[in-house]
């Protein structure tokens, strides 16, 4: 990775909250809960993948749609959180390899 590519993920990380940050107050509680959790059991291309820009899109589509936050994700946020990563590889899987000694141990 070259300086380049750190500057330019800088952007797109400042952009990527200055979305966040023009949400309704309660879209941004629940979307800061909903990254705290993926960043602690998400997926391992978290940072790098789609999956937070594409919750913005998605709140952004309830905005304007007039919802409320919790009639697009339910009360359970970890929930609706586990179902978006279940068919990825996350921390989880790969500490779970570590302590079985199975490193090879992938998700299906």
């Amino acid at each position: 990775m070259g300086i380049q590519d750190i500057i330019e993920g800088k952007k797109q990380w400042r952009a990527h909250v200055a979305r966040v940050k023009a949400l309704p107050p309660d879209y941004q509680i629940v979307y800061k809960e909903m990254q705290k959790y993926l960043f602690k059991v998400g997926p391992i291309d978290l940072p790098d993948g789609p999956l937070l820009p594409g919750i913005v899109d998605f709140f952004e589509e309830g905005v304007a749609a007039g919802k409320g936050v919790l009639e697009l994700v339910g009360t359970d946020v970890a929930a609706f959180c586990d179902d978006l990563v279940k068919d990825s590889r996350t921390y989880a899987d790969v500490y779970q390899a570590s302590i079985s000694g199975n490193p090879d141990t992938d998700k299906k």
